[in-house]
């Protein structure tokens, strides 16, 4: 298979020449065999290159511009379509060619026909032996988690048994280390103790404070209830004094007339 391309070796514009210099240096730089056709220069390249454009890849006015790019006889593609395959790591499948083993583009071509058609032979030997080693690796990883289950039971009951083995040491030391120990075990530590001590020294601050005030409350109520009745009890007092006074007063005045009285009546006898 042959790649053509179609150039113009004296074209005028700069644009056509730039595309035409980046479509043969990729292609060399591919080490892709191709042959040049000018259309300047040999009116039957031209005639067959418009002949076989594809009519919905011409330009509107129905002349093709180069570069143009033919695999023998059948179109690959203008200048666009080119660039877009570059872009894609899809140069050789657009050129209609294989691309070479251990090329990005041919692990991406193998990648899309096991996607399409599924795994070849090989393909689902490695799966099935990788398969296989993993059961035998996850039945190994269960027999490891096993293991290290038993040994943490065995280091607990050994953690169990050291505890009972310090307590009677601890006893003898006295209570107070004793309590530490039990802070320890139940997972208290000495700053946590304190900070508990504070707060219930502070509820018992605060309930102190509560019934203070409850009692000085109690206190001005009784207060409170209690003036009224003395203010009755001061007022009944003066009313007293002063009923004693007018009857004073009264007898007094009868003790004056009497003897009055008294003459009157010598007189008369």
């Amino acid at each position: 298979m042959v790649i053509k391309v179609f150039l113009a070796s004296s074209s005028g514009s700069t644009a056509i020449k730039k595309k035409q210099q980046d479509v043969l240096g990729f292609l060399e730089a591919l080490k892709v065999d191709y042959a040049p056709l000018d259309i300047a220069c040999n009116e039957d390249n031209r005639m067959w290159m418009r002949e076989n454009v594809p009519v919905e890849k011409k330009p509107t006015n129905g002349i093709p511009l180069p570069p143009q790019i033919f695999n023998e006889e059948s179109y690959c593609g203008d200048y666009e379509t080119f660039f877009d395959a570059k872009e894609d790591n899809a140069v050789f499948a657009f050129l209609g060619l294989p691309p070479p083993p251990g090329s990005k583009e041919a692990k991406e071509a193998e990648k899309a026909f096991i996607l399409e058609n599924g795994p070849v032979e090989n393909g689902t030997v490695e799966i099935e032996t990788v398969e296989s080693e993993t059961v035998e690796n996850g039945t190994d990883d269960a027999e490891d988690e096993e293991n290290l289950e038993a040994e943490e039971v065995e280091e607990e009951i050994l953690d169990d048994d050291s505890l009972k083995r310090e307590v009677p040491m601890e006893e003898f030391n006295g209570d107070e280390h004793t309590e530490e120990v039990e802070a320890e075990v139940g997972g208290e530590t000495g700053e946590e103790a304190a900070e508990e001590a504070t707060e219930e020294d502070a509820a018992a601050e605060e309930k102190v404070a509560k019934e203070e005030e409850e009692a000085v409350e109690d206190t001005e109520e009784a207060t409170e209830d209690t003036a009224p009745v003395k203010q009755e009890e001061a007022q009944e007092e003066v009313e007293d004094e002063e009923a004693k006074e007018e009857e004073e007063l009264r007898q007094l005045e009868e003790e004056e007339e009497a003897p009055e009285v008294t003459e009157q009546e010598e007189e008369d006898e």
